[in-house]
């Protein structure tokens, strides 16, 4: 037998924070579909018990996970202003791009659909924003 060396993933850095963009996205991304999936479910029990039509919920409420790991990235990040105003323009930008891909999707697509296109194009830009701007300012800052 060979002994086998089990990397840990998503890799760390020693503060706490997701080490590469791809643990980053990929992460955020994995508790997006588990979102939508436990979405899937909630829209199934609502149709069966014909509380609602199945599609009538927002897709947004599947981002609850991928928002919980920007907290947990916020807070491993520790104090400064940098953090903050990297997670401004992440919100912002995330927000902006989301509620426009959403809205370009409402046209085609029931709530359900449209919600989570944007709440997928919101977690990308927002892991993009944060990842690569935290690490661009904090080289500015020093």
């Amino acid at each position: 037998m060979t002994d086998t060396k089990s990397a840990r993933r998503p890799r760390r850095d020693p503060s706490g924070r997701l080490a590469t963009i791809g643990d980053l996205v990929g992460t955020a991304l994995g508790g997006l579909v588990i979102g939508a999936v436990l979405l899937l479910i909630l829209e199934a029990i609502l149709s069966l018990t014909r509380v609602s039509e199945f599609g009538a919920t927002s897709g947004w409420l599947a981002i609850i996970l991928p928002v919980w790991l920007f907290v947990e990235e916020f807070r491993a990040e520790g104090y400064g202003a940098s953090r903050v105003v990297v997670a401004m323009l992440a919100t912002g930008f995330g927000v902006a791009v989301g509620m426009t891909i959403a809205g370009f999707a409402a046209s085609q697509f029931p709530t359900l659909v449209s919600g989570l296109a944007g709440a997928a194009s919101f977690t990308v830009v927002y892991c993009l924003i944060w990842f690569y701007g935290l690490r661009w300012l904090s080289h500015r800052v020093g």
